[in-house]
């Protein structure tokens, strides 16, 4: 009486591997782009949210200056990981400009996002490999540069 040997072959395995392989190299890059389009979300919260926030010192001071500089403290500390942000007043603090600035160690480096006092955005730097939306009137969402 004969016994079969039962399992996989060493070439069975193989083209397993080959096929987890193959399907990894064409997942991997989507989820990466994925998880930078998530981490870009923290920049337009911030930015529309500190917006608000200016537009509510003007209406009680008709400035957007005050006296050192923008008129609210910028998100920092635990609310942001991904960006950094900054404020420029300017024409005596009837006009401001706020920017997010990624952060290359948190992986959104080579990204900056812009708001002014009238209420444009605009997309000021993206890295290498993303499009830079035509005009630049917008903050783009993904690679092609759509908004």
């Amino acid at each position: 009486m004969m016994r079969r040997n039962s399992g996989f072959s060493l070439i069975e395995l193989m083209i397993v591997v080959a096929i987890v392989g193959i399907l990894a190299s064409v997942a991997l890059p989507s989820y990466n782009t994925y998880l930078t389009r998530s981490k870009l979300s923290e920049a337009y919260s911030q930015l529309s949210t500190v917006r608000l926030r200016m537009e509510r010192y003007y209406q009680d001071n008709r400035t957007y200056d005050n006296g050192a500089g923008c008129a609210t403290t910028m998100p920092s500390g635990g609310d942001v990981k991904y960006f950094t942000y900054t404020c420029v007043t300017a024409n005596t603090g009837q006009n401001f400009t706020l920017t997010a600035t990624g952060v290359s160690a948190a992986g959104t480096g080579g990204f900056a996002f812009t708001i002014d006092d009238a209420g444009t955005k605009s997309t000021s730097a993206v890295p290498a490999g993303w499009s830079q939306h035509t005009p630049n009137d917008c903050w783009i969402r993904d690679k092609s540069g759509s908004c």
